[in-house]
């Protein structure tokens, strides 16, 4: 079975997709049709999206899955009229944690993508600047001040691995490509 999942953001979609394939990933033995619509922030694109999820229902014979990070209620309601089955993030969780903390969220796009803690942010570029100036074996002296150093062969992903270690945790990352002459000696 083949179902058609939309993820839908007035940002990046980035935390729509993240939840929405993290649950979808439940489901193995179905197949999912994922589209993103970014930067939905006005009531013009959420009437374009729901035409769109509309026409994929009509298309499909059946109820698109939506996953909805959209901040402005105005633009959520235009949204909750497609005919899809809805999973609105900000509805579900945002009015019982105000209620909850006693306090009002300030309804901000993009503030989980935001630069919070300053020290933490120039940790992770100085990380991504250590993996960028360590990669492929470049800089062997320096692998003293390396969290971790990756080994393997050319072209089996220790570049990208550093880097999304670099960014996503101020991880110091380097690696080195083993060559004929490392494994032979």
């Amino acid at each position: 079975m083949t179902r058609t999942a939309f993820f839908i953001s007035d940002g990046t979609g980035i935390t729509a997709e993240a939840l929405g394939n993290s649950l979808l990933a439940q489901f193995g033995s179905i197949q999912f049709k994922k589209v993103t619509l970014p930067y939905v922030d006005s009531i013009e694109k959420a009437v374009a999206a729901v035409d769109m999820i509309d026409q994929v229902m009509l298309e499909d014979g059946q109820r698109p899955i939506v996953f909805d990070t959209v901040v402005d209620e105005a633009t959520r309601e235009i949204i909750a009229t497609s005919g899809a089955y809805k999973i609105d993030v900000f509805s579900a969780f945002l009015k019982p944690l105000e209620l909850e903390l006693g306090s009002h969220s300030s309804y901000s796009v993009g503030k989980s993508h935001a630069i919070n803690e300053v020290t933490s942010y120039m940790d992770r570029i100085e990380s991504v600047n250590f993996a960028i100036d360590n990669d492929d074996g470049a800089r062997t002296e320096h692998y003293h001040k390396a969290d971790i150093i990756l080994t393997g062969v050319s072209r089996c992903g220790k570049t990208p691995s550093c880097l999304y270690m670099a960014l996503q945790f101020g991880v110091r990352a380097a690696n080195y490509p083993l060559t004929d002459q490392d494994l032979t000696s």
